[in-house]
């Protein structure tokens, strides 16, 4: 299995660890504790952004050729993926400071936004990426 592979094998395992954070931290929502809800939000967006830092580093610092291997019809669904995953990961921290302000309307909408955004991320990154 080639470095790519592996990264991209370790990207699926995490969007799914995060993404169950998230229905956890919906769940702690829909149960009222708003507590934890913010508590499992800010390890989701840590966890998020620390992936996203490594898997960056991997690609421009360590190796710019990572993905050379891959296909046409790959390097499509990746792209339809950045397409959900870039405006999501800019979402995050905006969704923690406007959750962590009490801006509930503002929250509200963005939530919204970003859920859509992570359906995408989610079954784009799982069922497209090889």
């Amino acid at each position: 299995m080639q470095l790519g592979q592996l990264v991209i094998l370790s990207l699926k395992i995490a969007v799914v660890a995060v993404s169950v954070l998230l229905a956890a931290a919906l769940v702690a929502l829909a149960r009222g504790n708003v507590r934890l809800h913010g508590r499992i939000n800010f390890v989701f967006f840590v966890l998020t952004a620390l992936a996203l830092v490594i898997f960056e580093g991997l690609i421009r610092l360590y190796d710019p050729n990572l993905f050379d291997y891959l296909s046409a019809q790959t390097r499509q669904a990746l792209a339809i993926h950045l397409w959900f995953a870039v405006p999501s990961a800019f979402l995050m921290p905006v969704m923690l400071f406007t959750g962590l302000r009490r801006w509930r309307s503002v929250h509200l909408v963005l939530a919204v936004v970003f859920g859509f955004l992570w359906i995408g991320t989610f079954v784009t990154g799982i069922f497209f990426l090889k």
